[in-house]
């Protein structure tokens, strides 16, 4: 398997703690995340990408044991191996479209993906030498996605990918990102609350509220 949650639990200071169902994903497969508000979603998918330290249990990622990481060895194994699509973008405004795309290679030390191919496939080819900050939101989004593509990462992460899509690009992103895992082999976690989205992914992993 290529990703595995074994045992996974979490407390914010002062809160219940968060427990998590075991589950496993092989490469080119994906699964879509539900639960209501308050589940404990995105903290589980901020778990499996080593941004917060699991109470009990542990993420396994191609044989990693995230939690065996730190710092700047953590920093980097996220940037070669983990695509994050955030509900935001977080994307440096001052710089152009490829900039971001170049940043995020630069940065993991990796080669990656082509831009051009990856902007092509989101319909934003023409904004690749546009600053961000003049972007839609709706830009900006498929802009985040791209750039969670570019380093071929062996587990993509998206969290509301299509919430400010409407209906025709928010079929081409999951498209695009299911079509990009199968192609690199890569592990694909959805959350959405999207009813669009839950007819494209078979597999649902159901998180239930405390």
């Amino acid at each position: 398997m290529l990703l595995q949650s074994t045992s996974l639990s979490f407390a914010y200071p002062g809160q219940p703690s968060l427990s998590f169902p075991d589950f496993s994903l092989s490469g080119g497969e994906a699964v879509l995340l539900l639960g209501k508000s308050g589940s404990g979603k995105t903290t589980f998918l901020n778990l499996l990408a080593g941004l917060l330290n699991p109470s009990q249990g542990q993420v396994i990622l191609d044989g990693t044991v995230l939690s065996s990481l730190q710092g700047h060895r953590l920093d980097l194994f996220r940037g070669q191996h983990i695509g994050i699509v955030f509900q935001k973008p977080h994307l440096i405004t001052a710089l152009t479209v490829k900039q971001n795309l170049e940043l995020a290679q630069f940065l993991s030390k990796k080669k990656g993906g082509s831009s051009a191919d990856l902007l092509q496939g989101l319909g934003i080819a023409d904004k690749a030498s546009v600053a961000v900050g003049t972007l839609s939101e709706g830009e900006a989004q498929r802009v985040s996605i791209a750039r969670a593509l570019i380093n071929t990462p062996k587990l993509i992460l998206a969290d509301e990918p299509t919430s400010s899509l409407d209906d025709e690009h928010a079929h081409r992103v999951i498209s695009l990102l299911k079509g990009e895992a199968a192609k690199i082999g890569a592990a694909l976690v959805i959350v959405t609350h999207d009813q669009r989205v839950k007819s494209e992914v078979s597999m649902v992993l159901e998180l239930k509220s405390a």
